[in-house]
């Protein structure tokens, strides 16, 4: 849904874009990767309008930041 803008699911077109943040005690759509939620990488949600299927996408630059975390398995 993030590059097409097409629903996988129904094929509808009208798809959402709720962009992540991090806010005070944890709320936010954000993965925490330290201490701070200035250190939180937030999560894009797609959400199409027709059905409510939902995509969730971690922007490219942030993909680094995840992959040093801690908390990361490969």
């Amino acid at each position: 849904m993030k590059t097409t803008k097409v629903c996988p699911k129904c094929r509808g077109i009208h798809i959402l874009l709720i962009e992540g943040w991090a806010g005070g005690y944890g709320s936010g759509n954000n993965i925490p990767v330290g201490a701070t939620i200035f250190s939180a990488v937030p999560v894009d949600r797609y959400v199409c309008k027709d059905c409510g299927y939902s995509e969730e996408w971690v922007r490219r630059e942030d993909i680094e930041k995840l992959t040093k975390s801690k908390h990361a398995r490969t």
